[in-house]
């Protein structure tokens, strides 16, 4: 991985975090927009013309399962209001929008997410697996980028700036939060929720350290055979302190996190709109 790549990528996180609250209305020829569906949480990320991110926004949904969509009109509702509220904001229509999906489930839910997208408003232009969407941000050339989900762990191995192998295993978040709230004698909700605020995360590292581990055994299932000298963390379960650290002692290779690794996958998705509609 080229030394400057996560500094950009941590930059460019950092401008999307600042659009979020602050979205930068200067007119642009045309917009791209980034949908991740994620388990637990939907994000539209949107970039001007020049790739620059201007807007941005997220709810924390249950309208899909371990990487399927479950809730298909929730699914349609919540995609077009993120688009309507960013829409009023920038007074502007966005037309142009690149999804994506966990690796490998493109048969069976491709269809469905391109149906989400077209019926939220858009014109889909482009629908690919997350990790090979976060890797057009990190922009790694070597390495494994591993984006842990709400219910799954996609795996994108990358040997000379090619994509070699993709996989995709039903371990994540939601797992971490049923452990949470089995311990804490919680609802799944409110797990969710525990989980999320960044002041439990340390004590929360010690029961949660099996599922890390879990996740870990799943990347060193998926990676042997091939060189793989960094592993690159995205998705939202991998916003859990220290995870990495973890993942890099289980694994026994170098674990880098950019910051804020919920927001990667969607901008790499933006990254890959184009103007030209998927057929």
């Amino acid at each position: 991985m080229k030394k400057h790549s996560m500094k950009t990528c941590n930059q460019f996180v950092a401008a999307f975090e600042e659009v979020i609250k602050k979205p930068k209305k200067k007119r642009s020829k045309t917009y791209y927009t980034g949908i991740d569906l994620g388990t637990a949480c939907v994000v539209l990320a949107v970039l001007d013309e020049n790739h620059v991110p201007v807007a941005g926004a997220y709810r924390y949904a249950d309208v899909v399962r371990d990487g399927m969509v479950i809730d298909y009109i929730g699914a349609v509702e919540l995609v077009r209001e993120l688009k309507e509220e960013i829409e009023q904001t920038l007074k502007t229509e966005l037309v142009y929008a690149a999804a994506s999906l966990p690796p490998g489930t493109d048969e069976l839910d491709g269809g469905v997410i391109k149906n989400v997208v077209q019926s939220a408003g858009f014109e889909l232009t482009n629908l690919l697996d997350e990790p090979t969407a976060a890797n057009q941000l990190l922009e790694i050339t070597d390495g494994a980028v591993v984006d842990i989900g709400g219910g799954t762990t996609g795996i994108s191995i990358v040997e000379n700036g090619q994509v070699v192998k993709v996989a995709d295993e039903a371990t994540g978040g939601t797992h971490l939060s049923l452990v949470i709230a089995g311990a804490y004698k919680l609802t799944f909700e409110a797990a969710e929720k525990y989980k999320r605020n960044g002041k439990n995360h340390d004590e929360l590292l010690t029961s949660l350290k099996p599922v890390i581990e879990k996740i870990s055994s799943i990347i060193i299932q998926q990676t042997q055979g091939y060189k793989v000298e960094g592993i690159y963390l995205v998705g939202g379960t991998a916003c859990l302190k220290n995870i990495e650290t973890i993942i890099e002692k289980t694994t026994g290779i170098p674990t880098y996190k950019p910051m804020n690794p919920m927001f990667v996958t969607p901008l790499g998705i933006a990254m890959s709109c184009t103007n030209q509609v998927l057929t």
